[in-house]
């Protein structure tokens, strides 16, 4: 989490408003520029609807992405042939998000991953978040930044088309203090997805945000023959309820070692319930952005690269998913997809010695992540 003081959020300048006046495509699709639309994608219980964006790069690499919980429902790009292909498991219609899903992705806050038995003190202070994970707080409660409508104002821009999404949780929402306005941009620049974060409080509330996209370089399959590499020299070993122990160990000789191209089915084996663990990336020197990782998925030559500010990734096999859920003749079965999901460590607000996930008032929390993807 990079922390300014007495800033406020700006809208990059060479980004257009969208105007009052739009383009119809049909289909209830309405064009905002030539790489950017927006329609109705389904109506919320209280009866607000749900929008869907499409935005595509000049690459020819497209990004939906609908307001209910900020959700990237599908990310295309080609193979090594050319061939455009949807790499995340989402949906084409909203209902099945609605009725529920492992966060297929959304935006994830206020605080992604899990905190022990939902309960953190501050300033003295004891918090009781709500416990929506057996006994722990997993990604924001009950109804986290997934399962909320956020504000949508297109960016138009030629180049470099992108969605600003805002949200205000208000003080108390599952249990965290202070009102916490925050803001995501998606930018879609080439071959570069992007996503910005920023929040203010008025209260001193813990704050990890990250987006919890499923990633299958195939469209199809598992993951288990995709080949990952990790800048990540250590990990945070968990309990039986996949909350750190507190360690920071080594992943040298262990199944957790990433740091050289491997398989993932080689060895997921040998971690009782699959990869569901915290990765502590490399340090380096503050410039520009970490390499964090890079997935490949050797028959399409799919490649994904990651890089980002935070300090952390949480690399998740796809061990939950069972079968219940499908998009067309591909059904999500266990090991379907996998999660980068960049962050600080889990539990972090019960861990003194982890970095600082604690936002305070004339504070700014800023994160960025950029996935770059590609062919080989």
């Amino acid at each position: 989490m990079i922390v300014k003081r007495n800033l406020k959020f700006n809208i990059i300048a060479s980004f257009i408003l969208v105007g009052t006046m739009l383009m119809s495509c049909g289909d209830g699709i309405k064009k905002l520029s030539d790489n950017m639309t927006v329609q109705e994608f389904g109506t919320m219980p209280t009866g607000e609807v749900v929008e869907l964006y499409t935005i595509t790069s000049t690459t020819g690499v497209e990004v939906k992405i609908m307001t209910y919980g900020g959700t990237i429902t599908s990310i295309k790009t080609p193979d090594k042939s050319g061939e455009f292909t949807n790499i995340t498991l989402g949906f084409d219609s909203f209902e099945p998000y609605l009725e529920g899903t492992p966060y297929f992705g959304a935006i994830i806050g206020r605080f992604g991953n899990r905190i022990a038995n939902g309960v953190f003190t501050l300033d003295g202070e004891t918090f009781q978040l709500a416990t929506n994970d057996g006994p722990n707080h997993l990604h924001g409660g009950d109804v986290g930044f997934d399962k909320v409508l956020w504000n949508a104002e297109p960016l138009l821009s030629t180049e470099k088309p992108a969605l600003r999404l805002t949200y205000l949780s208000p003080d108390g929402e599952e249990g965290y203090p202070g009102n916490l306005s925050v803001e995501v941009i998606y930018t879609l620049d080439g071959n570069n997805l992007r996503i910005d974060y920023r929040a203010e409080t008025d209260k001193a509330t813990p704050i990890n945000l990250t987006n919890h996209a499923y990633y299958n370089l195939a469209g199809k399959g598992t993951i288990l023959d995709h080949q990952l590499t990790l800048n990540a020299p250590q990990y945070t070993p968990v309990n039986e309820h996949l909350i750190p122990t507190g360690e920071i160990l080594d992943v040298t000789n262990t199944p957790f070692d990433f740091l050289y191209s491997q398989y993932i089915g080689a060895r997921i084996n040998n971690v009782p319930g699959g990869y569901d663990h915290s990765f502590v990336l490399a340090p380096h020197d503050g410039s520009g952005l970490n390499f964090a990782a890079k997935l490949k998925e050797p028959k399409s030559g799919r490649t994904m690269e990651i890089f980002t500010s935070e300090p952390a990734i949480q690399f998740y096999s796809g061990n939950f998913l069972d079968g219940t859920l499908s998009s067309g003749d591909f059904v999500f079965e266990q090991y379907a997809a996998l999660c980068l999901e960049t962050q600080h460590f889990p539990d972090s607000p019960n861990h003194p010695h982890f970095p600082n996930t604690i936002l305070r008032p004339g504070e700014v929390y800023e994160t960025t992540t950029v996935m770059t993807f590609g062919v080989e």
